[in-house]
C-alpha cells in the first residue's frame, strides 16, 4: 500500500472507508495512559503583526527559542480548511465540528526574545534555490502540510510522487524551492512479518533505510524525526541476527523482551550514522524533538481524550515517562552525532518543550463523523490544521535564518 496514498494534496473529498484504515496504520498503541472562544474569521492577516515584532538579529542568535510560554495571538489563524487543501480528513477539526476557535489564538513566546511569525514570502526568498525533506513518520507529514497551508497565502506548489509513493515531491517553481517527504517512521530497514496484519515489523536496527539516505545528498535542509511506531510489536536485528523483540506476539522464552526505547536509541544512532557518511550530503540536519500525546482519562484504547480548549501554563504538567525517555534519547544521540567524523551539521528543533503545553491542539472527536468506527477514535497524537502545528514553521523560519542569514 502507498503510505502517503490518503495525503495526495488537491482533493477537496474523501471517502471515509480509507480513513479507519489511516487510524489503524498511524494510532500509537500507548500501553500507557498519558496524564475563550472567540468566532472564525473569513479574512486571514498576514504574519506582519504588531503582536510579535522582528527582533534584531544579535539577540535572536543569542535566545534560546524552545524556552517559554504560549500567549495570546488574536490574529490567528492564517488559513482555513476553506482556503488550504493540503488538509487531510483526520485533521480537518474546523470541518467535523469543533466548536471552540480558541486554540488557534495563541503564538509561542521564547523567554528571552520575540519569535517573529512566520511570513510566507521571506520564507520562500530565504529558500530561493534551495531543498527541503522530512524524513518521518504521519507526524513529521503533518509538520509539512502545516507549511504547506502557511505558504498557500503566496504560492501552490506542484506534486508528484514516485511509483512506491515513499517519496512525493512538492516544486514551488517560481522560487526553485522544493519540499519532499520520505516515509520512514523507524528510520531503519524495516520488514513486516504478516503485510495482511501490518505487523508484527522486522527493524533492523543498524542497517540504513535507503528509502531516503541515499536521496539525502540532493537536499540543502533535512527534517528528521520519529516517534509513535517505536510502540509497535516489533522483532530488533543487529548484526545479522534476531537480538530481541517488544510485546512478542508468541511467547518464546529464549527471546529476549526489550523496551521502545532501546530501537529508538539504537535507530537514531543508525540514522545519524546514515547522515554522516552519506557521500555528497552537505546539507543541515534539524533533528525534530518527540511531540507529545495528550490522552487523559484513560489510554487511547481505553476511552481517553483530548477536549481541552486552552494551553497549559508551564508548571502545570509534565512529560511521561515514556515521552520524557525518547526526548532524552534525541538530545543524546545528537550530540554524540555532532562529534563524529562525518562533520555534518545538526540543529535541535524542540519541539517537546512547546507541544508539551498544547492539549488543545489535538483533532481528538473531530478528525471525522460522528458514529464512525476507528481503530483510535479519538487523536490526540496528530494535530489541528489550522491549530498549534503552525507554531512549527515560525521556529523553522528562525532556524534557517540563523543558518542563511537575512535576505
Amino acid at each position: 500500500m502507498n503510505p502517503f496514498e490518503k495525503s495526495q494534496m488537491r482533493k477537496k473529498s474523501r471517502k471515509l472507508a480509507p480513513i479507519a484504515a489511516l487510524a489503524l496504520l498511524l494510532t500509537i498503541p500507548l500501553y500507557l495512559s498519558f496524564i475563550g472562544d472567540s468566532s472564525s474569521r473569513q479574512t486571514f492577516p498576514s504574519h506582519d503583526s504588531t503582536t510579535a515584532p522582528c527582533p534584531p538579529a544579535a539577540e535572536l542568535q543569542q535566545c534560546d527559542l524552545f524556552s517559554g510560554e504560549w500567549v495570546p495571538n488574536p490574529d490567528g489563524p492564517y488559513y482555513t480548511n476553506e482556503t488550504c487543501d493540503a488538509i487531510q480528513e483526520h485533521q480537518n477539526c474546523m470541518k467535523f465540528g469543533r466548536p471552540d476557535t480558541g486554540y488557534l489564538k495563541w503564538r509561542w513566546k521564547p523567554d528571552a526574545c520575540e519569535l517573529p511569525l512566520f511570513e510566507p514570502d521571506r520564507f520562500l526568498e530565504l529558500m530561493r534555490g534551495k531543498s527541503l525533506a522530512f524524513v518521518g513518520d504521519s507526524v513529521a507529514r503533518n509538520h509539512m502540510q502545516s507549511l504547506i497551508c502557511l505558504l498557500s497565502k503566496v504560492a501552490h506548489p506542484v506534486e508528484w510522487s514516485d511509483p512506491s509513493g515513499k517519496q512525493i515531491w512538492y516544486q514551488y517553481k517560481e522560487h526553485e524551492f522544493n519540499i519532499s517527504i520520505f516515509w520512514t517512521p523507524f528510520l531503519v530497514k524495516t520488514g513486516i512479518l504478516d503485510p495482511s496484519l501490518g505487523c508484527p515489523f522486522d527493524l533492523y536496527l543498524d542497517e540504513f533505510d535507503d528509502t531516503w539516505s541515499n536521496q539525502i545528498a540532493n537536499f540543502h535542509y533535512v527534517i528528521i524525526s520519529a516517534g509513535s511506531w517505536f510502540f509497535r510489536p516489533s522483532y530488533f536485528h543487529l548484526h545479522h541476527h534476531l537480538h530481541g523483540c517488544l510485546y512478542c506476539p508468541v511467547p518464546d522464552s529464549n527471546i529476549t523482551h526489550l523496551t521502545p526505547a532501546f530501537a529508538y536509541r539504537r535507530a537514531f544512532q543508525t540514522a545519524f550514522r546514515a547522515i554522516n557518511s552519506v557521500a555528497g550530503y552537505n546539507g543541515v540536519t534539524f533533528v525534530r524533538t518527540f511531540a507529545p500525546s495528550h490522552f487523559e482519562g484513560g489510554a487511547w484504547d481505553q476511552g481517553g481524550n483530548c477536549l481541552r480548549t486552552r494551553p497549559f501554563m508551564r508548571n502545570e504538567t509534565a512529560l511521561e515517562e515514556s515521552a520524557l525517555e525518547f526526548y532524552t534519547i534525541q538530545v543524546e544521540e545528537l550530540r554524540i552525532a555532532r562529534t563524529l567524523n562525518g562533520g555534518r551539521r545538526f540543529v535541535l528543533f524542540d519541539t517537546t518543550k512547546p507541544m508539551l503545553l498544547r492539549p488543545d491542539g489535538h483533532p481528538s472527536i473531530y478528525g471525522h463523523l460522528p458514529g464512525v468506527k476507528l481503530v483510535m477514535p479519538n487523536d490526540c497524537v496528530h494535530w489541528c490544521l489550522p491549530g498549534p502545528i503552525d507554531a512549527w514553521s515560525d521556529f523553522l523560519q528562525e532556524l534557517l535564518r540563523r543558518e542563511i542569514g537575512d535576505k
